[in-house]
């Protein structure tokens, strides 16, 4: 019903518009082009993401040289922040706060799932657009609108919030605790609630376009990979970012109309407050309940792009098809079951706790069968290396490094050693930070030819993949020795170790003027991909209409993209995504659009 529904919608839609011409607002600002809509994520979710990129430069250099002055950090803070090219203590937190926040929502959520389930979910489903252009171009404004306000808050005059990105209460709660705690925590608080309603009407745009206009002969069995993540991506997002949203709300109320949600017997500068029969637990169970399924809507489109990526260049079919949807519907299942074991210290009954290690325990295992199942794709297959394939690989590889570091995370009895340490901030950056950046890289030289027309220069693509992933594991890498020696994360200056443990003291000296150095290296490579990327944009080759020999219907749409996407009829689809070197065939690939021969099994 749902096909025969979009053939009518979509024949209609494209007749009607064929002619039109569109005007500059309305082509590039206020587009209602699914194709324009991914531009606009992308190239704003890489603008927050060099901001956030220098924010950590600036406090990586505070740990690796504690109270020296700093040409770099009075350039970007000025005097008021770092007087003689030091940075103060608050505006430090803040500092960490607003990375923390840019890279997890803004990037990671905001810029992965917004331009690739944008670009790839009415290509690869054969639809001429998203099921509502309006609400997908109301879910990018919003998304530009909460950006802004969140930039915004780094030039408050009392500075940015500072309570570390998950914003724990009472902190956040009380705007006289610190300076960051005033206006700069309302705008937070202000751009997460937008940022919220923006994630929401983007993933109920993406559910109901796969489920209703798939073209002919696309049954869900024949979806790629790709829009499967996407798919499950969005409903844990329409499941959980409410959860957030209530959270902030109460919260919000707890800062401006004297109410006890989370506050209870607090003394503030010698005060005490009012409040009281509130607990901050509260918050910590309501963030979490969005924070872990947040991971993984942050993970499951990387490795659904993963999963194009390595098997498109392995030119076979991706092993186990079957078994990686089964895997990522049991990752979305068990992401809402797995919350407070970010909350063992809280003081949590232990047999809770221990539900907890099992749940969390249980998560590795459809985890491992999609790593399993990428390796044995990639065994003995015809190996191409395009940077793609390279950034897919390199995502691989730290899967399973920040997947065992979580196994020692998820030990509540672990945990407790080394919780709120720089082990816990080591082990997530690998996964998010690195990980699922590695899938964003991967999808953005994939498919660039798709969204510009041009292709990307494939040994900048390289110097930067090497480059990148030489960083990535300088800094993560020390950082979880530096977290067993006992460093708590968010700390200013680790110099109170040389009043009990010289050793300690030193090693985490040393250790932090290692990672800062890898972390200018990485900088550095990210100019690289910025240079390739804009210029590429304007500059770069003209792409051909198939330059990956892939399956998938994106690639038989005109290069130059056209209103509806297909001139003519929709594609029809005839079989799975993933018929690479299928025996007895002339060519190593064969598009879904090609009919089954006579006598020739589909997968």
């Amino acid at each position: 019903m749902g096909t025969l529904a979009h053939d009518i919608h979509g024949t209609h839609d494209h007749h009607a518009h064929e002619h039109h011409d569109e005007g500059f607002v309305s082509k590039y600002i206020f587009s209602q082009d699914h194709k324009m809509i991914s531009k606009q994520y992308l190239v704003t979710a890489i603008f927050m993401g060099v901001i956030a990129m220098i924010l950590s430069l600036l406090f990586r250099i505070q740990l690796a040289w504690p109270g020296e002055s700093n040409d770099f950090v009075s350039f970007f803070l000025g005097n008021e922040w770092a007087p003689n090219g030091v940075m103060k203590e608050e505006m430090y937190l803040a500092l960490v706060t607003i990375h923390g926040t840019i890279m997890v929502f803004f990037l990671l959520t905001g810029g992965l799932s917004g331009t690739f389930s944008n670009i790839l979910i009415p290509f690869q489903i054969g639809a001429r657009d998203m099921a509502s252009g309006f609400l997908n171009m109301l879910s990018y404004w919003m998304f530009f609108v909460s950006s802004i306000i969140m930039v915004a808050s780094l030039f408050v005059e009392t500075g940015p919030a500072s309570a570390g990105w998950t914003i724990y209460p009472p902190l956040s709660a009380l705007p006289q605790a610190m300076p960051g705690q005033g206006l700069g925590m309302t705008l937070w608080l202000v751009s997460m609630a937008i940022f919220v309603a923006s994630s929401l009407l983007g993933s109920l745009n993406y559910i109901v376009t796969v489920l209703n206009l798939r073209t002919k002969g696309m049954s869900m069995t024949r979806l790629p990979l790709t829009i499967w993540a996407f798919l499950i991506t969005a409903i844990i997002g329409v499941l959980s970012f409410p959860v957030l949203l209530s959270a902030v709300l109460l919260l919000i109320m707890d800062r401006t109309m004297g109410t006890s949600f989370y506050l209870s017997d607090i003394i503030v500068a010698g005060e005490m407050l009012e409040n009281h029969g509130g607990s901050p637990i509260l918050f910590q169970h309501l963030f979490w309940f969005l924070g872990h399924p947040e991971v993984y809507i942050v993970l499951l489109p990387s490795l659904g792009i993963t999963s194009e990526v390595i098997s498109t260049n392995s030119r076979k079919p991706i092993f186990g098809y079957r078994a990686m949807i089964g895997s990522m519907l049991a990752i979305g299942f068990l992401s809402f079951i797995v919350w407070a074991h970010h909350m063992y210290v809280t003081g949590m009954n232990p047999l809770l706790g221990s539900v907890f290690v099992f749940t969390t325990l249980l998560i590795a295992i459809p985890s491992a069968v999609k790593v399993f199942n990428y390796l044995t794709t990639l065994w003995r297959g015809s190996i191409i290396l395009t940077p793609a394939m390279m950034f897919s690989i390199g995502l691989v590889s730290t899967f399973i490094t920040g997947g065992v570091t979580g196994i020692i995370l998820a030990d509540a009895a672990l945990d407790i050693a080394v919780h709120d340490t720089m082990f816990v901030v080591a082990h997530f950056h690998v996964v998010m930070g690195l990980s699922a950046v590695f899938g964003m890289f991967a999808g953005v030289y994939h498919w660039f030819p798709k969204m510009y027309g041009r292709m990307l220069n494939t040994k900048l693509g390289y110097l930067h993949f090497w480059l990148t992933i030489i960083s990535g594991y300088g800094v993560f890498f020390p950082m979880h020795f530096v977290g067993i020696a006992g460093a708590p994360r968010r700390y200013y200056d680790y110099s109170v170790y040389n009043e009990f443990d010289t050793n300690a003291f030193t090693m985490i000296l040393d250790l932090n003027v290692i990672i800062t150095l890898f972390t200018i290296l990485g900088g550095i490579a990210q100019l690289i991909f910025l240079f390739n990327f804009f210029y590429s944009v304007f500059r770069g080759p003209k792409a051909p209409q198939n330059p990956w020999k892939s399956n998938t219907l994106e690639w038989t749409s005109p290069v130059e993209p056209v209103h509806g996407n297909w001139v003519g009829p929709l594609p029809e689809v005839h079989r799975w995504a993933y018929d690479y070197s299928k025996p007895g065939m002339e060519e190593d690939f064969i598009p879904q659009t090609v009919p089954l021969k006579e006598g020739e099994e589909e997968h």
